[in-house]
């Protein structure tokens, strides 16, 4: 499931299908049964409006779900630029070689952290991450050595910097691996191919094509929600807009002053 979540065309057409094939086996049993009487069918009606209106909840909450998630994603990627940024400027609080040092390896850090939020490839994903972990190591073993060295309240500033840069990473991670738990998927796909069914079932004559709107409907809203809750393999992804903003302006930054 978790595979397929990750490509919100292939649950948009996997979608349609399944509960548009449900749909035309009910019509197919209800053409071999005798007609339903009116009070049945009027069951029926209650059943359909009740299954519609579930889904409908379930459909809401996990929107909803997915908007706070890839809001998140968002506002973590802006604390993150903002978190190098400072840190950047903190460097110049440590003395001058393990300043230029930190300097240097925020710069390589932060087109990293672009990488991060650009790359599909799981390959390169992996090798990302553990170039990210290299740098980690680098920049705090760098900024805590200098800071022993001469321990002031001025020098504790920039630990501190850099002790927000890498929760910041922490968090933004965390961020990308909180998706719609997985049961609420197949509960959402369970009641739709239910509200299919139903209504395929409750109607006297329908045509197959139009046992088709329902699918596409309830297919599209799914599709949408898919979307917003894969953050690597979607259309609808986090650009790394501040990130790449920092990254361009670190060059400048580095210039020296008249």
């Amino acid at each position: 499931m978790n595979d397929i979540l990750d490509y919100p065309y292939v649950l948009l057409a996997g979608a349609i299908a399944v509960q548009w094939l449900t749909a035309n086996a009910a019509a197919f049993v209800r053409s071999r049964h005798s007609t339903l009487t009116e009070e049945q069918r009027d069951e029926f009606e209650t059943l359909e409006t009740a299954t519609l209106t579930l889904l409908a909840l379930l459909i809401g909450f996990s929107f909803q779900m997915s908007i706070g998630r890839y809001d998140l994603r968002k506002a973590y990627e802006e604390a993150e630029a903002n978190a190098i940024g400072t840190e950047y400027v903190r460097a110049d609080l440590l003395p001058a070689e393990a300043g230029s040092q930190v300097r240097k390896l925020l710069a390589s850090y932060a087109e990293q952290r672009i990488l991060f939020y650009t790359i599909r490839d799981p390959a390169q994903l992996a090798q990302i991450n553990a170039a990210t972990a290299r740098l980690q190591a680098e920049l705090w073993s760098t900024v805590t050595h200098s800071a022993a060295l001469q321990p002031s309240p001025i020098a504790a500033l920039a630990v501190a910097g850099m002790n927000d840069v890498l929760n910041s990473q922490g968090y933004t991670q965390a961020a990308w691996w909180n998706r719609i738990p997985v049961a609420a998927w197949w509960l959402m796909w369970l009641i739709a191919i239910c509200a299919n069914v139903i209504h395929a079932y409750r109607e006297r004559k329908t045509h197959p094509h139009l046992l088709l709107v329902l699918p596409v409907i309830v297919s599209i809203a799914m599709f949408l929600i898919a979307e917003l809750d894969s953050p690597r393999t979607g259309l609808v992804r986090v650009l790394p807009q501040n990130l790449i903003s920092l990254s361009q302006s670190l060059p400048a930054a580095q210039s020296p002053g008249p």
